[in-house]
């Protein structure tokens, strides 16, 4: 009953593909299609989140595989709860899938939320840099929303932060004064850092004019392509052409 959809994540600047998102969705038989944040909460409190991520990541590396065999190298983005950013089977079941799928560690990007990081800081970085060390790259989702990280932020081995749609749907809709100097701090702050700024929920051609004009580097949003079934991904890019990563 579970499926995955992916969502592309193309650059600003050319419409370039970056990447591909994974989501996670529950095709329940009497409540329909449910969305993670439903159900992965109900996995970390009966204990099966870890089989559900190893679930994940050896689809979404199996799917990523297809593409790549197609010439699309482009890596795949998988969401992480905030239990499993912890969980000391992580880097296995990264390199194990990796490793089923025939591809690199660098075909993977793991995104993870603020809140997760803060549970345990010094825990998430040791967890994280084991991973990175192999290759995997990091993106911090939601950023903004969760508690102050700062002062990690600057340690975390990310390559990213992902600008929350609750900041980028305001944008170019009247009063959008205060969500349009949320984002362009954060995109002043994640250039500062040497991070790619990647915003999310561009859902009109005035929010990717905006997200573009305030310099972040790339996008992702129903503006920009519905998250689809694998079945539909693979016509997507091929019309849209092969494409490496930025």
């Amino acid at each position: 009953q579970l499926r995955l959809d992916y969502q592309p994540k193309v650059r600003c600047a050319d419409g370039g593909i970056t990447g591909v998102e994974a989501l996670v969705r529950w095709q329940h038989p009497t409540r329909g299609l449910l969305l993670p944040d439903v159900f992965v909460p109900l996995a970390e409190q009966t204990g099966i989140i870890r089989e559900l991520t190893s679930w994940v990541l050896i689809r979404a590396l199996a799917e990523c595989a297809s593409w790549h065999r197609a010439g699309h190298i482009l890596p795949v983005a998988v969401n992480l709860s905030a239990g499993t950013v912890h969980d000391p089977a992580l880097l296995d079941a990264v390199m194990t899938a990796t490793a089923r799928a025939g591809l690199p560690p660098a075909a993977i990007e793991l995104e993870i939320t603020e809140s997760a990081v803060m549970r345990d800081p010094a825990g998430a970085l040791r967890s994280l840099e084991a991973l990175n060390s192999r290759g995997v790259r990091f993106a911090l989702d939601d950023f903004g929303t969760g508690y102050s990280s700062l002062g990690y932020l600057q340690r975390l081995p990310v390559a990213s932060v992902k600008v929350d749609k609750s900041f980028v749907t305001p944008l170019g809709k009247g009063n959008d004064s205060v969500a349009t100097a949320i984002v362009r701090a954060i995109v002043e702050l994640g250039h500062s850092l040497n991070l790619d700024v990647i915003a999310e929920g561009v859902d009109s051609p005035v929010a990717q004019s905006a997200v573009t004009a305030l310099g972040c580097d790339a996008m992702q949003g129903f503006y920009i392509a519905m998250p689809m079934e694998p079945q539909a991904l693979q016509p997507w890019l091929a019309s849209h052409g092969p494409r490496k990563p930025a």
